[in-house]
């Protein structure tokens, strides 16, 4: 039986993967605290009161900046207090609630980054905003949380020839029980996952951040172009809406619109 096997959160877009036991989620907002922060580049503008979606070239995002994935960072929702850690050291503590706190947060990837931050980068937060890729798309697309099928992940490991971490692909829902490619047939078809519906939006196309290994940061694969030239596409999951307000936990049955079966 297709079941969940992880659940993630991203309280800041382009920071670490946070396990959770549990997704909490609703239709108005999606999952709380996932891509509620970014770090805008020193050149970008991005008013809180008035927030507009922009692509993520604006922030600091895997794709053009690796050396994230080399950090691990904890938020607590509850205090505001974000932890860095780096080489197994934590080199950072503040509440990035406080107006100090966000200023430290900020100085250190100035530094971090150097020049690609392109100067000071801005911690951004904004009510009912969330940084994710898919929020210059439409709201619905903003609120949408990402589903990756493992079977599908081990379909590419076997063309390429190496392991991948699925956290490469940075998903909230890891299913594993499925065929490979099923979930690319979900568009517009209702799932259920435990006891919440969604529906299938879109395919997610794979840029060169999957191409960051989440652990060492080194940058070693071509996966997009592998995609394309293994399977004729770059998609590796899918964006489901939420249809209504429920928890997703590890463990819970996913049923899919049609019967397990899928070509890329």
């Amino acid at each position: 039986m297709a079941h969940v096997t992880a659940l993630y959160r991203y309280p800041v877009k382009g920071l670490s993967a946070e396990p959770l036991p549990a997704l909490s989620l609703s239709r108005a907002a999606g999952l709380a605290h996932d891509r509620e922060y970014a770090l805008a580049l020193g050149t970008t503008a991005f008013d809180p009161q008035a927030p507009e979606p922009l692509e993520k070239g604006y922030f600091l995002m895997l794709r053009g900046n690796a050396p994230l994935a080399a950090l691990r960072t904890r938020l607590n929702p509850e205090t505001g207090r974000l932890t860095i850690v780096q080489d197994g050291q934590d080199v950072l503590r503040e509440d990035i609630t406080s107006d100090p706190g966000r200023e430290a947060v900020e100085r250190f990837f100035e530094t971090y980054i150097g020049p690609a931050a392109k100067g000071r980068p801005r911690l951004v937060r904004a009510d009912g905003h969330k940084f994710t890729d898919g929020s210059v798309i439409s709201p619905t697309f903003m609120r949408a949380v990402s589903f990756v099928n493992l079977a599908s992940v081990r379909a590419l490991e076997e063309r390429v020839g190496m392991a991948l971490d699925p956290l490469r692909f940075r998903a909230n829902i890891y299913v594993d029980g499925l065929a490979p490619w099923a979930e690319l047939d979900w568009v517009g078809q209702e799932v259920g996952i435990g006891a919440v519906r969604f529906r299938g939006l879109a395919r997610t196309p794979r840029c060169a951040a999957v191409d960051v290994d989440p652990t060492t940061a080194a940058r070693h694969t071509t996966l997009p172009r592998d995609l394309k030239r293994h399977f004729g596409h770059v998609d590796l999951g899918i964006y489901l809406e939420v249809l209504a307000d429920g928890d997703v936990t590890a463990g819970d049955a996913v049923t899919a619109p049609a019967p397990l079966s899928g070509a890329a």
